[in-house]
């Protein structure tokens, strides 16, 4: 079967990293029987809590992309972030600013596979999981990966984002 482009591309990136899951095999994208738009409906298709899934939010911080991962629990606190990264402000990005920076529609928006690198953080709450699932580049599909490993093949700063 073959892949979406933007699912091949996250596919490419952890192959490429050598991305690891909690168990230590790698990484693999996975595709889901139906989208999940939320970390709600994620959670429930795969089993896991709420708090496990990965959250790739894309921000505009005074002109600059930024991508928040963050914990599905979790809402990110736009104020804390700005300070975190010494912008002015910080709002949520439109649909074509994430596309730009992503190629990634949002609700499928991975922490990697994208044209080019972006700044990006990371909710220090997912290394309480031994495993955590992102989005894949599409919004069916995602994949299992572990907090350390998430951090390392992103070059994300751990932060408090909420």
């Amino acid at each position: 079967m073959q892949l979406h482009p933007n699912v091949q591309a996250v596919q490419d990136a952890l192959d490429a990293a050598g991305a690891r899951a909690a168990a230590g095999e790698p990484a693999e994208v996975r595709m889901l029987p139906t989208a999940v738009h939320t970390a709600v409906a994620a959670a429930a298709a795969l089993d896991v809590q709420v708090g496990q899934i990965v959250n790739s939010l894309v921000f505009n911080a005074a002109g600059e992309p930024l991508l928040v991962l963050t914990s599905g629990a979790h809402r990110v606190d736009t104020d804390r972030v700005a300070a975190a990264v010494g912008a002015a402000w910080v709002r949520r990005a439109t649909a074509e600013l994430v596309r730009e920076h992503t190629g990634q529609p949002i609700g499928g928006v991975a922490p990697l596979g994208h044209p080019k690198p972006v700044r990006t953080l990371v909710d220090r709450t997912l290394s309480g999981y031994n495993e955590i699932w992102a989005a894949g580049g599409v919004p069916q599909a995602v994949f299992p990966i572990t907090y350390a490993e998430l951090v390392r093949v992103t070059a994300a700063t751990p932060t408090d984002v909420a």
